[in-house]
C-alpha cells in the first residue's frame, strides 16, 4: 500500500513538473509570434504609426492634402518665374517672337490674372443639426443635404453665359481643361480635394451675372432645396475683384486633339 502511495506521489510530481515545461514552451511560441507581428507591422507601415492612419478623419486628410498641394504649387510658380527670367535674358529673335505669342495667348487661356467688378457665389451643405436629424428620421435623403458637383457646374456655366471674363472656384482659376468632380463629401479640382463652403468668383458685369444665375433652371431647383433644408446659397457683388491666373499643368492626360487622334 505504501509502495502504491509512493508511486502515485512520484507520478503526480512528474506530471506537475511537466505542466511548467508546457507553459514555458507556449510562452516562447507566443513571444516569437508577437515579435513577428511587430516586425510585419513595422515593414508595412514603413516606420510610421499605423494608429494614426486608422483614427485620422477625412477632413484632416483633405487639409493635409491641400497643404501639400499648395506647397507644390508654390514651388511650381517659383520654377516658372526662374524659367521666365532665363528666357528674358536670351537674345534671340525667334525666342522673342515666341515669347510675344505666348504673352498674347495667356489672357484668353486663363493664364494671367484678371481684375474688375463681378460677383461672388457661395454654396454650402446643410447645417450639422439638420443632417443629424435627417439621419435619425431618414427624411430627407442624405444626398439632398449636400452640394454636388452638378450644382457647382450649374453656377459656373450660368456665369459663363452671363459674360464672365474669368471664374475661380476655391481661388483656383477655371480654364478649358478644368474638371469639377465629386469624391465623397469633397470636390476635386485640379487634383486638389476641397470641402464646403464652396466659393465661386467671377469677373464681369454684376447685373448680367446675377441675371444669368436667376435664369438658370438648375440653380432654381437647387435654391428650392436650399430653402427647404437650409443649404447655403449666397450671391454678393464686388466692385474690385482680383482673380489669379491658372498656374497648373496644361498637358492633356487622356484626351488628344483631333489632329493627333488615331
Amino acid at each position: 500500500m505504501r509502495a502504491r502511495e509512493r508511486d502515485g506521489a512520484r507520478t503526480h510530481e512528474h506530471a506537475a513538473r511537466r505542466v511548467p515545461r508546457r507553459w514555458h514552451v507556449l510562452g516562447v511560441v507566443a513571444f516569437l509570434a508577437a515579435g513577428a507581428l511587430f516586425v510585419t507591422s513595422y515593414v508595412n507601415s514603413d516606420g510610421l504609426d499605423l494608429r494614426a492612419a486608422s483614427v485620422t478623419d477625412l477632413t484632416s486628410v483633405v487639409r493635409q492634402e491641400r497643404r501639400d498641394t499648395d506647397a507644390l504649387q508654390t514651388r511650381v510658380a517659383e520654377l516658372n518665374d526662374q524659367v521666365d527670367a532665363l528666357l528674358a535674358g536670351v537674345d534671340d529673335k525667334d525666342v522673342d517672337r515666341l515669347q510675344r505669342a505666348v504673352a498674347r495667348a495667356k489672357a484668353p487661356a486663363g493664364l494671367s490674372g484678371v481684375s474688375g467688378p463681378g460677383v461672388e457665389v457661395t454654396l454650402d451643405d446643410a447645417p450639422t443639426e439638420v443632417a443629424n436629424r435627417a439621419l435619425e428620421t431618414g427624411d430627407p435623403p442624405a444626398d439632398q443635404l449636400v452640394v454636388h458637383q452638378q450644382d457647382l457646374q450649374a453656377v459656373v456655366n450660368a456665369l459663363w453665359l452671363g459674360g464672365a471674363r474669368a471664374i475661380t472656384l476655391q481661388d483656383q482659376r477655371i480654364v478649358s481643361t478644368t474638371g469639377i468632380k465629386c469624391a465623397g463629401p469633397t470636390v476635386i479640382l485640379h487634383g486638389v480635394p476641397y470641402s464646403p463652403p464652396y466659393v465661386i468668383k467671377a469677373v464681369g458685369d454684376p447685373l448680367r451675372l446675377r441675371a444669368a444665375l436667376g435664369e438658370s433652371a438648375w440653380i432654381g431647383a437647387y435654391r428650392e432645396v436650399a430653402a427647404a433644408y437650409q443649404l447655403g446659397y449666397d450671391v454678393e457683388s464686388d466692385d474690385a475683384m482680383q482673380l489669379p491666373g491658372y498656374d497648373g499643368p496644361l498637358d492633356l492626360r487622356y484626351a488628344k486633339p483631333l489632329s493627333q487622334a488615331g
